[in-house]
């Protein structure tokens, strides 16, 4: 299978249609062939994303991303601090 990268409304797309095909009687190999994707990345799929809808996708995305913005800045605050809090006691 060729490699690519999905979106978070495209997983949620392909989790809704595989889950549709296996309730109406296909094989989880038929589905996964028809949905271009490996039994891991179903599994994984389902996991992050089973139940929810594209636009919830989307904004768990926006706010990973967010999130991991705002730990960098964090982590950059403290360090700043240690820095002046060093400098003040003479340690360097």
């Amino acid at each position: 299978m060729k490699r690519r990268r999905h979106t978070p409304e495209q997983a949620v797309r392909k989790v809704r249609e595989g889950e549709r095909m296996l309730n109406a009687g296909s094989d989880l190999a038929e589905v996964l062939r028809a949905l271009e994707i490996t039994e891991s990345t179903w599994n994984r799929w389902r996991n992050q994303y089973g139940g929810m809808k594209a636009n919830d996708a989307r904004r768990l995305k926006e706010l990973e991303a967010e999130n991991a913005r705002l730990k960098k800045l964090l982590a950059e605050a403290e360090l700043d601090k240690a820095m002046l809090k060093d400098l003040a006691e003479g340690k360097w």
